[in-house]
């Protein structure tokens, strides 16, 4: 990657969260520090450490040290080795965990809770290769080698374990009503 693209790609995120102005110290240090955006400081953070692995070292090693400390502050578990597109939106952080060999496409939205994962049997051995411009929804899951198309929407709590075509919504079944009896015996004593 060339200085010119890692500044594209910020300016492509920065976008997502509809910052307009250009990347410059003062803005810099106004998102990471005054007006914090945590799914932003995370991927500016993992955009650096990205660039630096092959160019510098020293600042990679700072780069990456510093993800790691955001990874534990807010629940953002994607590797420096992950191949993610420009315009990346992560609109609530916390619970978020992609492989590091996962490839996500350009102006994609990540949702808390959710899982980007390797399945090491079956059919579908490997990891997600994920489209442009995929939504995925809070708690979705999606395992394995498959392919997710562009445009396609992965609702709330899905799990998929196969390929989705361009412009497809997956869903997760309806909830339904299984007893009657309430939640007698889960609160504890209530007088």
């Amino acid at each position: 990657m060339e200085p010119h693209e890692l500044k594209h790609f910020i300016a492509q995120d920065m976008l997502r969260y509809g910052l307009r102005k250009p990347l410059t110290l003062k803005t810099f240090i106004r998102y990471f520090y005054v007006e914090v955006i945590p799914g932003l400081k995370f991927t500016m953070v993992l955009r650096y450490c990205q660039y630096f692995r092959k160019t510098n070292r020293f600042l990679f090693y700072i780069f990456y040290l510093w993800l790691r400390r955001l990874r534990v502050r807010y629940g953002i578990d994607i590797s420096y080795r992950t191949k993610i597109g420009k315009g990346l939106y992560i609109g609530h952080f916390g619970g978020i965990v992609i492989h590091g060999d996962t490839e996500i496409g350009e102006f994609c939205n990540l949702s808390q809770g959710i899982t980007i994962g390797i399945s090491n049997r079956g059919k579908n051995v490997g990891v997600p290769k994920i489209g442009n411009r995929v939504f995925i929804g809070p708690g979705a899951v999606i395992l394995g080698g498959i392919s997710v198309g562009n445009d396609a929407l992965i609702g709330t709590n899905a799990i998929v374990t196969f390929d989705v075509p361009d412009q497809a919504v997956v869903a997760s079944p309806l909830a339904s009503i299984v007893s009657d009896k309430g939640s007698e015996g889960y609160l504890g004593i209530i007088e």
